[in-house]
């Protein structure tokens, strides 16, 4: 938990670190798991993690130097050398792309006189690019020490560089750069709910823990992250694990390019989910419980709290829940720090102990060896809304809403070429055309369901249904109409991936490294049909070698526009067998400017 006098990251004024330090570790009790915690909040007073930090936290941890520098290094928000006073990081998604982010990034280092990744030489600013901020019904977005500003614009721009050149607090900003809508477009089921906090609590104080789990099981509700899991099989396999303690983690880190229903989620109906969590922990038998809550979300972290000392107070949460005895409960938010693949369960476990977010070996499932290696029960922020509503409505009311595989409703975040971009709900079964029509779509070419891992779709397949027989989705609905070039919609999800590779796997981190070169290349004109098929020869690769899904999906963007979309590619290809990437005698011609040559003498000459 970060201090209420440092509510974000690096905020000026600065804190007195040294005088500081002892307290901070103090305060998280010098506890391993708390590491990641602890070092956010050391950069919270400092604006970056100091050597000589980095040295007592790992004395007073007992921990090698070397593994806090693992860590740090790891997350992108954190630094281990001095940055920008003020550090601005531009949403690059794709959507933010189509909506004028990069005129915007130029506009601002033309301004302030930087370029883009490097320090200002008197140290008051650092401007670059970050992932998908979560803000993509709103943008152009931005983050500036940890806080989001949308809607940006060129007269914002203009605006927000003065006030970095005054060195004017974030906290002196006009209001409105931070003002975040919920752009909620379409209710149902979970968004028009008018359940008062605690209300399911109390209905089930009368039932077993295994009732829970066979009502949830029969009302065929399956996990929202996209894989889809049945919940109640999930339950009852971590309530049936042997362990010391039994946990509940909710997966608040959504960091998919173009989702952001959590957000949505957390910022109206925060009950729902810690209802639906404290809900899981009677069935499974927990007492403790987390909310990892992504870094780019660091501006709700207050407001979470408040809601959760408020349950605290109704006797919602801690010990003796509603006066049952021995129905012990509380949850703790913990930070993400910048990291797509801490999306991924184990990975997000990981991270949660305060280690770098590598997914882990699977098998063991985090139900049997998950947090500290016990029992636990891991669901996103939707699923434990959506459990909460099965037990209200009852199973068999829950199971006729939707289709006969796919029941109740999902929550869609739709952005891009649209009127109306925002939150919709609809129950599953709902076509990608009627979604269109809502969101005020035309001339659409295209639509990227649940992301760049997820499946491109062109137009002859727009009657296609939302469901888990026939496109499963986490809830990301990108629209794409005919202007854009399909191509470079691949490419800046290829580049995302290549991005947030964690690295631990040779075949992911050489993988989308090889496939964003070959995606550039392409883009620069020394593309064949040789590049092409070498992405299919890389995908089986990939798909068969990779640690964790974010290696095998990484070539969807590619494979699946490729499919539909192929002049795109092939418009760009040049009609040779093979064309290495590296223009060597494009190298030269600075030499040859230099020497005043230009003859056939001074060119490399091409083979017959």
């Amino acid at each position: 938990m970060l201090p209420d006098a440092n509510p974000i990251y690096g905020e000026s004024p600065r804190c007195d670190l040294h005088a500081d330090l002892h307290e901070i570790v103090a305060r998280h009790c010098g506890e391993k798991t708390n590491l990641l915690q602890l070092l956010i909040e050391v950069q919270a007073c400092a604006g970056y993690i100091p050597a000589d930090a980095a040295s007592y936290i790992a004395a007073t941890l007992d921990i090698p130097r070397a593994r806090i520098e693992s860590v740090a290094s790891f997350y992108s928000f954190l630094h281990l050398k001095p940055v920008g006073e003020y550090r601005v990081l531009f949403s690059d998604n794709i959507t933010d792309r189509m909506l004028g982010n990069q005129d915007l990034m130029e506009q601002m280092c033309r301004q302030l006189w930087l370029q883009p990744g490097k320090v200002s030489e008197d140290g008051l600013l650092t401007i670059n690019t970050t992932s998908c901020t979560g803000m993509c019904d709103q943008g152009p977005a931005m983050l500036v020490n940890g806080h989001a500003i949308t809607r940006l614009s060129s007269q914002r721009i203009q605006e927000i560089g003065q006030l970095i050149r005054n060195r004017t607090p974030v906290a002196e900003w006009p209001a409105d750069y931070f003002k975040i809508e919920n752009n909620i477009r379409r209710g149902g089921l979970i968004l028009d709910n008018k359940l008062a906090y605690g209300e399911v609590l109390q209905t089930t104080k009368t039932i077993t823990p295994e009732t829970i789990i066979s009502t949830i099981k029969d009302s065929n509700l399956r996990g929202r992250g996209g894989a889809g899991f049945p919940t109640g099989m999930k339950w009852e396999a971590c309530s049936n694990a042997e362990g010391d303690a039994h946990y509940v983690v909710c997966n608040a880190d959504e960091g998919e390019p173009g989702t952001f229903k959590d957000r949505v989620l957390l910022t109206r109906h925060p009950d729902l989910v810690f209802e639906g969590m404290t809900l899981c922990a009677r069935a499974v038998g927990a007492k403790k419980g987390f909310l990892y809550l992504r870094g780019e979300y660091r501006y709700l972290l207050s407001h979470l709290q408040g809601v959760l000392q408020r349950r605290r107070d109704s006797e919602l949460l801690g010990e003796n829940i509603l006066g049952e005895q021995g129905f012990d409960f509380d949850i703790e938010i913990h930070l993400g720090a910048g990291a797509y693949i801490c999306g991924e369960e184990s990975a997000l476990i990981e991270s949660l102990e305060g280690k770098r977010g590598v997914p882990r070996n699977r098998p063991p499932f985090p139900v049997t060896h998950g947090y500290l290696q016990q029992p636990t029960a891991v669901d996103n922020v939707e699923t434990f809304c959506q459990a909460v509503m099965a037990m209200h409505m009852g199973a068999a009311a829950y199971r006729a809403i939707g289709t006969e595989k796919s029941s109740g409703s999902k929550l869609i975040s739709v952005s891009g070429d649209c009127a109306s971009p925002g939150i919709y709900e609809y129950p599953f079964g709902v076509t990608v055309r009627q979604i269109l029509t809502d969101c005020g779509a035309v001339n659409t070419r295209a639509v990227q369901v649940s992301g760049p891992s997820g499946i491109c779709i062109g137009e002859h397949e727009f009657d296609r249904k939302l469901g888990f027989e026939d496109l499963p989705t986490a809830g990301a609905f990108m629209v794409f109409d005919d202007s854009r070039d399909m191509f470079e919609v691949a490419r800046n999800f290829v580049h995302f991936f290549a991005h947030e590779s964690c690295g631990f796997c040779t075949p992911c981190r050489v993988g989308t490294s090889m496939l964003k070169q070959t995606m550039d290349k392409v883009a620069a004109g020394h593309g064949t049909q040789h590049d092409l098929t070498e992405i299919e020869n890389l995908d089986h690769v990939l798909q068969t070698t990779s640690h964790c899904g974010l290696g095998r999906t990484a070539c969807n963007p590619v494979l699946h526009t490729l499919k539909h979309f192929r002049p795109a590619y092939e418009s760009r290809l040049k009609s040779l067998d093979f064309e290495p990437a590296f223009d060597l005698d494009g190298a030269l011609a600075r030499a040859r400017q230099m020497t005043g040559r230009d003859d056939a003498g001074a060119h490399l000459k091409e083979s017959e």
